[in-house]
């Protein structure tokens, strides 16, 4: 529709995955160099994650679209199957006859292996490509271990590439699939845009079909970074929309107001009315819902769509508990009159400490006692999952109050649980009111404050158990000394979940370490963990 207008060859933000349109930030093209090598490399056995709409599929249709001469690709779309099934769509992709029975594993495997063994012989490469490997089912994912192990005396005749979302690294760390994660060869997170990179996005897709990056002015740029968290699939909504209202008002430009106007179209419909799941729903095309612990009946009171505060941009996080039942109409009296130390009650609560302590003047002092500490300030979603803690969030009431409300448990299908009670909301709803602040208890794994290069002693062997912990690797001995090799290992690791790359472990490392692969027995929100 708008195309024409604005000399267009065709719309530019799009969200189908095409590889014309890729924009390589330097986070994808590491991503990229991954998949690459996970096809050059023999045996390479490559692992990406990333959360969703960030462009892992853009990537895999990139890899196809490459002029490959001497390899063959399977590509597993699918993951919800049986494991004859799997090996049957391999068998498919490649070219392989399917044996008589066919409905059993052996057969099937077999004839696989002969294919290989014949492709190898011709000095052809085989790589098994699986999207959504997130939802792999363990069985198929011991299947896929074990068709690792078809070789020849010197060479592994399949390649592996395994992609999905974070919860992919979780699975894989599992103990009873460390067999599989001690195979994996290299593994990247790929992460959001930042803010340039969100503007270069925009003109690179606008110059691709045939525009000018002008048309995005820097000030609608930056607001749509804002409110998609640089996720690219957001930005392409966004945009597309902004694109539209432009034309609609035959203004040759989208700035601020435009942009703005096409979000909360995006975000609440056009009628500006909100609508729950419809942001969230838009991204994973599944309708993801966010459960913070307010009664329906009390939406209005608490989430006006009057108010004039834009949605704040948080990625999304992912809770669980069991439902508590809502009395009809008692949530929105209980917020309008929140007692200002219920919260803190029920984090110490959480953690068994006396609820009593609540009443003191400083709770984090009392705490310390037991070999605690407060952790505050401001975050954003993405922290606050990785950190992995009941947390208290600082709310603002739709008169201005802020009230403190404990986030307790994180469920799956991105459902949040706050002060006990469980109701499903749209994500950017509680994102209107919540100011960013938060206050979560943990307890320091290790008496060093800082641990850095040339150290030494049992805190240097823990990070290093638990580095290896979080990849799937099992250590009996580590080394107790900080070497340079150990610094890499943890920049990688800070570069990989959004965190200060200095190669120092001080608290913000420790809580993304700890809430990734947390102790028995400590509270969290999440249980997948």
């Amino acid at each position: 529709m708008y195309a024409a207008y604005f000399g267009l060859h065709h719309r530019p933000f799009a969200i189908t995955p095409d590889p014309e349109y890729l924009y390589l930030s330097p986070s994808h093209q590491e991503a990229l160099a991954h998949l690459l090598y996970g096809i050059d490399e023999d045996g390479g056995f490559v692992q990406l994650t990333g959360e969703i709409g960030t462009g892992k599929t853009t990537l895999i249709r990139a890899v196809l679209a490459q002029p490959w001469e001497d390899v063959d690709i399977a590509l597993c779309l699918n993951p919800r199957q049986s494991s004859a099934e799997f090996v049957a769509t391999l068998c498919d992709e490649l070219g392989v006859p399917r044996p008589a029975d066919e409905q059993r594993i052996k057969p099937l495997v077999d004839a696989l292996n002969q294919h290989l063994l014949a492709t190898h012989a011709q000095g052809r490469r085989t790589v098994v490509i699986m999207d959504e490997a997130q939802a792999l089912s363990t069985e198929v994912l011991e299947q896929v271990r074990l068709l690792t192990n078809l070789e020849t005396h010197r060479h592994k005749l399949l390649r592996m590439i395994v992609v999905g979302q974070p919860e992919l690294r979780h699975t894989l760390n599992r103990p009873d699939l460390r067999q599989l994660a001690q195979r994996i060869t290299a593994r990247y997170h790929l992460a959001p845009l930042q803010r340039t990179q969100t503007a270069e996005y925009i003109g690179h897709r606008l110059m691709v079909a045939g525009g000018r990056p002008e048309l995005f002015t820097p000030t609608a740029c930056r607001l749509i970074h804002r409110h998609s968290g640089g996720i690219p699939r957001l930005i392409n909504l966004f945009c597309d929309r902004a694109l539209l209202g432009a034309y609609s008002q035959q203004r040759t430009q989208v700035d601020r107001r435009i942009a703005r106007r096409a979000i909360r179209e995006v975000l609440y419909g056009d009628a500006g009315k909100l609508q729950r799941g419809v942001a969230i729903g838009l991204v994973t095309a599944g309708g993801l819902a966010i459960l913070i612990g307010l009664s329906l009946p009390y939406l209005p009171a608490l989430w006006s769509t009057e108010s004039s505060e834009p949605v704040n941009d948080r990625p999304e996080p992912v809770i669980r508990t069991e439902p508590v039942p809502i009395p009809p109409q008692s949530v929105d009296d209980e917020l309008v009159a929140l007692d200002p130390h219920q919260g803190l009650v029920r984090l110490l609560q959480h953690w068994q400490l006396d609820p009593r302590w609540a009443e003191t003047r400083d709770v984090c002092t009392a705490i310390e006692g037991q070999g605690l500490r407060c952790v505050s300030g401001r975050i954003d979603w993405r922290e606050l999952l990785y950190y992995n803690r009941p947390a208290l969030l600082t709310l603002r009431d739709r008169n201005g109050a802020d009230r403190q409300v404990l986030l307790h448990a994180v469920q799956d299908d991105s459902t949040l649980v706050l002060h006990g009670i469980t109701q499903t909301l749209d994500l950017t709803q509680l994102q209107q009111r919540w100011t960013g602040e938060f206050l979560l208890f943990w307890q320091p794994p290790i008496a060093a404050e800082l641990l850095r290069l040339g150290d030494e002693g049992q805190a240097v062997s823990w990070l290093r158990q638990h580095l290896a912990r979080i990849d799937g690797v099992y250590r009996t001995d580590p080394s107790n000394s900080f070497d340079a090799e150990l610094e890499q290992q943890v920049r990688r690791f800070q570069e990989q979940h959004g965190l200060s790359v200095d190669g120092l472990v001080g608290t913000q490392t420790l809580l993304v370490l700890t809430g990734l692969a947390p102790e028995p027995h400590t509270p969290t929100l999440t249980t997948h963990h």
